[in-house]
């Protein structure tokens, strides 16, 4: 039986070194990168986002260590990167509990808020609350979380929707790992969601009709995308993310966008040591 409060991946968190500069090199992929947001002080971290249909990318910098950044601080000495990914919650503090009773001791919930620039030069706030799976519960070597909106009109601002390069969704986050069975039945265990073993690894779905997790080994990435975007990426952990986009011939006209496939692949060492795919999308 799924997760009751689980509804599949909310988004992706990008930890960066430089958050100015991670976003002026998102904006030359063509993405539009919301305004810079500063979380609540407890956290100690700021963010930008780039809000697509269902889901977004957090690109998110550390501020000052806190009893919650220090996991990512310790992420970021050795490398940028999807340093954990959220699930959408209904019920941050119900959701928890659910864990609790399978087994699994959550951490939190906690609350916090940022401010938010709006296009009409007006400002309001995007409130949060969210819980994690153990810090040692690392499907893929990566932390999950989930997340509730209690302002989804504050993060889903239609003017931030609109990108350059035609994204409309996260369709697959992909993982590197050496052992890809084990990796997704790790993934299985703690969302309660299928795997299907396929061609390229397994596929683990995320709820809904969200994004799936796809994980492989070195062979399979090297097989899936040439080297040239391969450069930088991540040799452990979450190495790719594929997005649907509207429209292809914008994808692969954004600078150092290769022609891959039916798609388009941006190289990772351009996009925070992340590969990123263009897909067509489904109804394009």
């Amino acid at each position: 039986m799924s997760l009751k409060h689980i509804f599949g991946l909310d988004h992706v968190f990008l930890a960066v070194r430089n958050l100015e500069a991670a976003a002026a090199g998102w904006r030359r992929l063509g993405f539009t990168v919301s305004p810079y947001g500063a979380h609540s002080a407890h956290l100690g971290s700021a963010n930008h986002t780039i809000v697509l249909e269902d889901d977004y990318i957090e690109l998110l910098g550390i501020l000052t260590e806190t009893e919650h950044s220090r996991p990512t601080i310790d992420f970021l000495k050795s490398r940028e990167g999807v340093a954990r990914v959220a699930f959408t919650t209904d019920d941050a503090v119900g959701g928890a509990a659910e864990l609790r009773g399978r087994g699994i001791e959550p951490i939190g919930p906690v609350s916090f808020s940022r401010p938010v620039d709006l296009p009409d030069g007006g400002r309001t706030e995007a409130r949060f609350t969210v819980f994690r799976w153990p810090l040692g519960e690392r499907p893929g070597g990566v932390q999950i979380f989930a997340c509730q909106h209690f302002t989804r009109d504050a993060v889903w601002i239609p003017a931030l929707q609109e990108h350059a390069n035609g994204a409309s969704g996260i369709v697959r986050v992909e993982y590197l790992v050496r052992d890809p069975k084990a990796e997704a039945e790790h993934m299985v265990r703690l969302i309660d969601e299928p795997a299907t073993e396929t061609a390229d690894g397994y596929v683990v779905k995320s709820g809904g009709k969200r994004a799936s997790f796809l994980f492989y080994d070195a062979a399979t990435f090297a097989r899936r995308y040439p080297e040239a975007a391969r450069a930088g990426a991540a040799q452990e952990g979450v190495a790719a993310l594929v997005l649907a986009t509207s429209d292809v011939a914008k994808a692969r006209a954004v600078a150092g966008a290769l022609t891959h496939g039916d798609g388009a692949v941006i190289p990772a060492n351009l996009a925070n040591g992340t590969v990123l795919g263009f897909v067509p999308r489904a109804d394009a």
